[in-house]
């Protein structure tokens, strides 16, 4: 089947505005909140790695005598664990790979001294840099093997 040489030129030329309801769309679309769910073998070493931090467990689902998931907040910032047995016996999971390697967080905080007597003991990634974007940064890793870095900015200098 042949397409008529004008309506392809007006598909052509049509197509980039048929996009522009949805981003309107999007534009306007109001995202409440983002939480990270990190896959893990174990969940508890990653509870007392935030808990240096002042999170506090506001939500765990028990696996026998191991936690199967666990949400912690802090200052109405949160992060979620998830085990990898937990997943696999979730039918939504079912057949899926999840094993494929770490996550990376970015944290920004008021105060990275703070973070790095929170952090002692704790393997650092990424020493302690200031970067060109005016960042103080840090990166460590959490008990299960996903990568974390705290960056405290700057104040933008008074005029």
């Amino acid at each position: 089947m042949r397409i008529p040489a004008l309506a392809l030129l007006l598909f052509t030329l049509l197509w980039p505005l048929a996009g522009l309801q949805g981003e309107e769309k999007v534009k306007s679309m109001t995202i409440k909140k983002l939480t990270p769910v990190l896959l893990v073998d174990e969940i508890e070493p990653c509870v007392q790695f935030w808990q240096r931090l002042g999170f506090e467990k506001t939500t765990e689902v028990p696996d026998g005598n191991r936690l199967a998931f666990v949400i912690l907040q802090k200052s109405g910032v949160e992060v979620m664990y998830q085990s990898f047995a937990s997943a696999e016996k979730d039918a939504a999971f079912q057949g899926q790979s999840y094993r494929k390697g770490p996550t990376f967080l970015y944290v920004e905080v008021e105060n990275l001294d703070d973070v790095i007597s929170a952090m002692k003991g704790v393997e650092v990634v990424m020493p302690v840099r200031t970067t060109f974007y005016g960042a103080k940064e840090i990166g460590v890793k959490d008990p299960a093997g996903h990568i974390v870095t705290f960056a405290q900015f700057s104040p933008a200098p008074q005029h």
